[in-house]
């Protein structure tokens, strides 16, 4: 099954509460995207809402199975700093817990480095939480490790993990 990929689309109330909802359900499936479970739709709301409120200069691709359900999400940041222009940081990057396993997420960055490369951008920049093996999820599609905070997310007393930062280089080699 495919994914139809919608960039920036209107951010109706109800695409927002659809997103909110996948946003809680990743929590809660041990997704890191800024929460640890438990939480509920009230809790991720607010910040949900920020990001939302963000969107113009960020950017929002969604993707959707094919019977309409919102299944992948990614934010495209702008850093809004003249000097980091040419590229952008991937945030909640995220696929519904039922539907991992289908390659879903790598379609989504596939996608999101398409979009870049049309943009024009230099390249993509993403953050993640270790300890959960994500570094060669992305490593697969590219990205290569270039940063990491030891324990600089505290998701329990005593349970400090890193925080990893992934770049993919969008720039033409031979240039």
């Amino acid at each position: 099954m495919s994914l139809r990929f919608v960039l920036d689309p209107e951010p109706t109330p109800a695409l927002r509460e659809e997103v909110t909802a996948l946003w809680t359900e990743v929590s809660n499936a041990g997704g890191a995207v800024g929460f640890v479970p438990p939480v509920t739709v009230e809790d991720v709301r607010p910040v949900a809402e920020r990001q939302f409120a963000a969107l113009g200069p960020d950017r929002l691709l969604v993707g959707y199975e094919p019977d309409g359900r919102v299944v992948a999400v990614v934010f495209f940041e702008d850093l809004r700093f003249g000097l980091m222009d040419h590229w952008r940081l991937l945030k909640r990057v995220m696929v519904h817990p039922e539907s991992q396993g289908r390659g879903y997420g790598t379609h989504l960055l596939a996608e999101a480095e398409r979009v870049a490369r049309e943009w024009g951008l230099a390249g993509l920049k993403l953050t993640l939480r270790g300890g959960h093996g994500l570094e060669e999820f992305y490593r697969r599609s590219g990205y290569v490790e270039v940063g990491r905070v030891p324990g600089a997310i505290r998701v329990a007393p005593g349970d400090d993990r890193d925080d990893v930062t992934m770049w993919l280089d969008l720039r033409d080699p031979a240039v």
